[in-house]
């Protein structure tokens, strides 16, 4: 991945985070890496790891020394193939520029709001649905339905094979973000002939035209980017709106279930519902970890870093760091300020699709909050090990209407 040995006096790690277990549960793993300082050599897989607040910030916000148009996975692609075209996370400026400002105009504060009462229209649909049965899946029928619904609405793209398409490539893209072993090899096997459609979905032909796909194409035909890049972007915007967006409404699901108390004052005002997406994003961070690469040897935190290495991030971490968020930040508290956590990441490179992905659920939350008292686990949930993202295969719940 980056160097074969460690910088002196770096701490060694034989401990591997990929693993069934420390998938499962991080956050032990979290604490002894944050607590042996500033960084851990992790002798697995040859890079430094870095799990506090403060260190992956900086990194974040230092897009020229840490760059990611080398890839945001362990394999540099600047010497070695990139397995589809590189988007607009997996690049630097000056080519990242146009891509971020033509996704930007597309996902403005005007266009995000127009979209509120599209929204509000199926998540009315799908509480009246959920509270008639009672029980039901946390992550089938209410964390994955939605986005793929109304976002998919929003972007424009065809509703028929949408379930069976990108869901699995989403977990195959995110998949590369992580070490290639025997899990990520599985997640490409599952989403084999995924991309393909996909690609041909975001293409000019495939998408309603008032769709938020159509914009990207019309900032093609003023001549702000590239055809090219108008499809990739199409491809990014529904991973920002849907992929991570799945596993964010089921880790707020989930946590709110576990906790009783906190649903309890969601349900007395549920405006504070903004806080509580918040907090379960700082909480249960979607997206755990990804990389970055040096592009001049430096000296970072003490730790001598050389040009074409890899370090590897762990935001899941960060967001648990108590130097940052105080002695309960291994408590779900909807009261919290959470904002400024790196869920979104930061920087050039902070997620710029997330005020869709906030809005989602915002509008869910909000509507759910309304109307539903109680919310409780009716079952053991079961999670979703993957390399990259944080979230749950099945949420078993059960609630009572308000």
């Amino acid at each position: 991945m980056s160097q074969t040995t460690p910088p002196q006096a770096l701490p060694v790690f034989t401990d591997d985070p990929y693993t069934d277990g420390n998938l499962a549960d991080p956050y032990p793993l979290f604490d002894r890496m944050r607590a042996a300082g500033p960084a851990v050599w992790l002798e697995k897989y040859g890079v430094p790891a870095f799990a506090g607040f403060a260190e992956c910030r900086e990194i974040l916000e230092d897009y020229r020394t840490f760059i990611s148009g080398a890839g945001v996975g362990p394999k540099n692609l600047h010497k070695e193939p990139a397995w589809r075209p590189q988007g607009i996370l997996e690049s630097d400026p000056p080519v990242h520029g146009p891509m971020r400002a033509a996704m930007a105009g597309v996902i403005s504060p005007r266009g995000v709001r127009s979209l509120r009462a599209g929204f509000e229209v199926f998540a009315k649909e799908l509480v009246d649905r959920l509270i008639e049965q009672g029980t039901f899946d946390g992550v089938t029928e209410l964390a994955e339905l939605f986005p793929l619904r109304v976002f998919g609405d929003a972007v424009g793209i065809p509703r028929e094979g949408r379930e069976e398409n990108l869901l699995p490539h989403g977990a195959m893209n995110f998949s590369a973000f992580g070490p290639d072993d025997e899990r990520s090899r599985s997640f490409f096997e599952k989403g084999a002939g995924t991309h393909e459609w996909v690609m041909a979905n975001c293409a000019r032909e495939s998408l309603a035209p008032d769709g938020m796909g159509a914009q990207i194409w019309a900032a093609a035909d003023r001549g702000e980017i590239t055809a090219d890049q108008a499809a990739l972007l199409v491809r990014a915007m529904l991973s920002a709106g849907l992929d991570t967006t799945v596993f964010s409404i089921g880790n707020t699901v989930q946590a709110l279930a576990a906790h009783p108390e906190q649903w309890a004052a969601l349900h007395a005002n549920p405006r504070l519902a903004k806080f509580a997406i918040d907090e379960a994003l700082r909480f249960e961070s979607p997206f755990q970890s990804f990389f970055r690469t040096v592009s001049t040897d430096t000296v970072f935190c003490g730790v001598p870093l050389a040009a074409g290495s890899k370090v590897l991030l762990f935001v899941g971490s960060a967001n648990r760091d108590a130097r940052q968020w105080g002695d309960t930040a291994d408590e779900f508290r909807i009261d919290r300020n959470a904002g400024g956590h790196l869920a979104f990441g930061m920087g050039i490179h902070q997620c710029v699709g997330q005020p869709i992905s906030r809005l989602e659920m915002d509008v869910l939350f909000t509507e759910m909050a309304a109307r539903i008292r109680s919310i409780e686990p009716a079952g053991d949930p079961v999670p979703y090990l993957h390399n990259t993202l944080r979230g749950w295969r099945s949420l078993p719940l059960k609630i009572t209407a308000a």
